[in-house]
């Protein structure tokens, strides 16, 4: 069941790239071909340092089984494993794949941080990368969304790092991984199934011959470097034209390009954000720059913000601010 001796190597180099290679590290497994072969990969890479943990949903009537299908697996690698069951006061029937997914990371990093792991690890791929490229082209993201899913990330809701090592590696290379560990993986039928964007995007693909997804993964790559570029001038402009208070953020526009300004109401509004996700979207976050330039006023996630020559950003009244917000 152990890959070739590149092959693993290959791996090794990847995943010491994103956390150090004494570190412990969880992985993610379903069952099918990309998360086995990461299982495999990187046991091979890093005997004896690896957990892995298989969520059961609870969605389908296979489910069970296939997570004590990943159990035999990581018994045979010699890698502790663990079913983490989802319970649903009701069962989704709508945005089903999105409340998945956020029940799937709540989980796991509990899971991470109980363990004690440095890091969980996720089989996400090229042809992924490629998707999700094409899903935000679609709605118009700009930069930061374009650069798709990070090589190094943190778990949506925990505070447990998270690698993709496998951005790299293409689903044939994983699908080989399987094929000569005599692996048979299991088969979501959720993955053919058109309802979902995901599907219709990875059908969309695969007929486009002239679109090439590891080119599209390596653009994804490159517009991640740029978002770092983009910060590094953020972090620039707001050193040296934000004054912050207790309670009150006060920014001198300096001529700086509309995505620094962007970057700059974002940053303000998360920082004193007391209601929802302190992440603002694209539109509305274009619209609150936009009435800020033109000296109006707005209040989102609880935080009330001024324009004119100084713009100002301060809790709405009557609202409390969470002191763990503070820095």
């Amino acid at each position: 069941m152990v890959p070739a001796a590149a092959t693993v190597e290959r791996f090794r180099a990847d995943l010491d790239a994103l956390i150090a290679p004494d570190a412990r590290v969880g992985v993610a497994v379903s069952g099918g071909p990309d998360s086995l072969a990461l299982l495999v990969l990187a046991a091979a890479a890093r005997p004896g340092q690896i957990e892995a943990a298989t969520i059961d949903h609870g969605l389908r009537d296979e489910a069970r089984a296939e997570a004590e299908k990943v159990a035999s697996v990581c018994e045979r690698l010699g890698v502790p494993h663990t079913i983490l069951a989802a319970r649903w006061g009701e069962k989704p029937a709508t945005a089903i794949q999105e409340r998945a997914r956020r029940e799937r990371y709540r989980l796991l990093g509990f899971w991470a941080e109980e363990q004690g792991l440095a890091a969980l690890a996720t089989a996400h791929h090229a042809d992924d990368q490629a998707e999700t490229f094409l899903m935000r082209l679609a709605r118009g993201s700009g930069v930061r969304g374009l650069a798709a899913m990070r090589p190094r990330s943190v778990a949506p809701g925990t505070g447990i790092k998270l690698l993709r090592p496998l951005l790299g590696w293409r689903r044939a290379d994983l699908e080989r991984v399987c094929v000569d560990a005599g692996l048979t993986p299991v088969r979501d039928p959720s993955n053919a199934d058109d309802r979902f964007e995901r599907v219709r995007i990875r059908a969309a693909l695969a007929r486009a011959e002239w679109l090439d997804p590891a080119a599209i993964a390596r653009s994804a790559a490159n517009l991640a470097e740029a978002d770092k570029a983009l910060d590094w001038a953020v972090r620039l402009e707001w050193d040296h034209h934000v004054k912050e208070r207790r309670g009150t953020i006060l920014y001198r526009p300096s001529g700086a390009p509309p995505e620094i300004l962007r970057r700059i109401v974002s940053r303000a509004v998360r920082k004193l954000a007391t209601e929802g996700e302190s992440e603002l979207r694209g539109a509305e976050l274009s619209r609150l720059v936009a009435t800020l330039a033109d000296g109006g006023t707005a209040t989102l996630r609880g935080v009330l913000c001024r324009g004119g020559v100084e713009w100002q950003f301060v809790p709405s009244p009557n609202r409390t601010r969470p002191v763990d917000n503070l820095e």
